[in-house]
């Protein structure tokens, strides 16, 4: 799932304790002033930095749901070892990893 402004603000500052709703930068509940709260331009900075390493890992998603399951692959390994590198080649061709 693409990063929220909830997972910014974890990696900002873990231990503050808020909500946002509806994802809204605009509506973050505050619910504890101990702890110095991020500016919303430092949450936006965050977001996006999240979001570049979520869209930089597509290609894994990808892979991920074009493997087969992994008792098929050790069914596979054990029948048919080149087959299944061959099946996982077809993978990784098909979803190459960025350089």
């Amino acid at each position: 799932m693409k990063p929220t402004y909830a997972e910014a603000i974890i990696a900002l500052s873990p231990d503050a304790k808020f909500q946002v709703l509806s994802n809204d930068i605009n509506q973050i509940d505050w619910q504890s002033n101990d702890i110095e709260q991020p500016s919303k331009e430092t949450i936006q900075a965050k977001l996006k930095e999240l979001e570049d390493e979520y869209e930089k890992q597509s290609y894994a998603r990808s892979r991920a749901e074009s493997y087969d399951p992994i008792p098929e692959q050790l069914d596979m390994i054990y029948h048919d070892m080149d087959g299944w590198k061959a099946r996982i080649k077809s993978v990784k061709d098909k979803y190459p990893k960025p350089t």
